[in-house]
């Protein structure tokens, strides 16, 4: 029987799931000599979310971030990529805390996931985690695509009207589309990801690389140079990946002489990680499309645009929330109550006997009816207003 059908044979419920979740992640960090552990993870099946990284995930990251206190952290990392911007502010505040970074990658952790994980000093992947082409994606007239691509065909165009002495009629509407100005910005957001990734390998992957394994050769400053200029450089060859959903596993990586650790040939640790990447597909069989969470507590992100923080086991009576307003996009505390009432704690506000709350940023009725639901599924008593 396989795991994620052994966890599914066990009908368990939501906080059942999120329980063993946290026992995992404890566990991984037993086996990595009791290092922090952090996850960041979002549901690539829920497409009409917003489930790439985004400036909005940065709070609830460092909210997770500040429960932590070792020098040494492993980074849980399931993403369909994002903002290059927000993995450069995630691998810098990362680095201004941690000695040693890890990335652990159970699954996907695609253009700008793989970004964070050129930043850390080792890597762990299994023969089915994938990284990804880190060349940028742009959105023109509708439609996104690559910035390579995009500044490799108006090369064409030009190569093209040099050689014939004479413009294709045909492109006349794709020049009248597009500016200088976007030609370098697509440029420049090509040469952002690049220019992270060399300096990131050069600065942690390849700190302890002092002497080449074959020869016991000294490494030079020239050499980490050259060898971080040609992985970037390989990582952004949209020529060779052809799609930006490219997988590129192991093998791929290894062929670009980048050391990774396969984390199948330590046994244990490889069926916690894969329990717990099982368990974390059956918590987003709910309306949860990410989850930023440590071994004690975590935050969720929901489809209703409402982000939940649960309290710890034994809490389950108060549920404190983070409700974004959909209008101002100010995020309310919101204390809610079941079985019983109890005192509204400071900084929080209590829900209406409607079921809303009124944003304290614009005034707006805020409605919680489907959010009081779930909770009250959730605890499986009724809420009191």
């Amino acid at each position: 029987m396989g795991i994620y059908w052994e966890y599914i044979d066990k009908n368990m419920n939501f906080d059942e799931i999120t329980a063993e979740r946290k026992r995992l992640l404890k566990k991984i960090s037993s086996l990595r000599n009791n290092r922090d552990v952090i996850v960041y993870a979002a549901d690539y099946s829920k497409n009409q979310a917003p489930i790439s990284l985004t400036y909005d995930d940065l709070i609830p990251f460092y909210d997770q971030l500040s429960n932590l206190h070792g020098d040494s952290v492993d980074l849980i990392l399931e993403t369909p990529g994002g903002s290059g911007e927000v993995a450069e502010d995630i691998v810098k505040t990362l680095r201004n805390k941690y000695k040693n970074i890890a990335v652990i990658i159970p699954g996907w952790a695609k253009s700008a996931g793989t970004i964070i994980a050129m930043a850390c000093d080792d890597i762990l992947m299994d023969s089915t985690s994938a990284l990804g082409p880190i060349d940028a994606q742009l959105s023109w007239q509708g439609k996104t695509f690559s910035a390579d691509a995009l500044i490799k065909g108006f090369e064409k165009i030009k190569d093209e009207v040099e050689q014939k002495n004479h413009l294709n009629q045909a492109y006349i509407p794709i020049l009248q589309g597009i500016s200088p100005g976007e030609l370098e910005s697509a440029q420049n957001s090509l040469d952002f990801a690049k220019d992270l990734v060399k300096q990131w390998l050069i600065s942690y992957k390849f700190k302890d690389w002092n002497v080449h394994s074959g020869s016991g050769i000294e490494v030079t400053k020239e050499k980490k140079s050259q060898r971080a200029e040609e992985i970037a450089t390989e990582l952004c060859n949209h020529e060779k990946w052809k799609t930006h959903g490219r997988s590129l596993r192991i093998k791929d990586l290894e062929e670009m002489k980048l050391k990774i650790t396969n984390y199948e040939d330590i046994p244990e640790l490889d069926e916690a990680i894969k329990r717990y990447r099982a368990l974390l597909s059956k918590s987003f069989d709910s309306n949860i499309f990410k989850i930023i969470e440590t071994g004690d507590s975590q935050i969720y992100r929901h489809l209703n645009g409402q982000n939940n923080t649960p309290q710890k086991p034994q809490e389950r009576d108060i549920f404190f929330v983070d409700v974004k307003c959909t209008k101002c996009h100010y995020v309310n505390k919101i204390q809610i109550n079941v079985a019983k009432p109890k005192p509204i704690q400071k900084g929080y506000k209590s829900i209406s006997e409607d079921g809303t709350v009124i944003c304290y940023g614009c005034s707006e009725q805020v409605n919680l009816t489907q959010l009081l639901k779930q909770i009250e599924a959730k605890a499986k008593k009724p809420v009191v207003i």
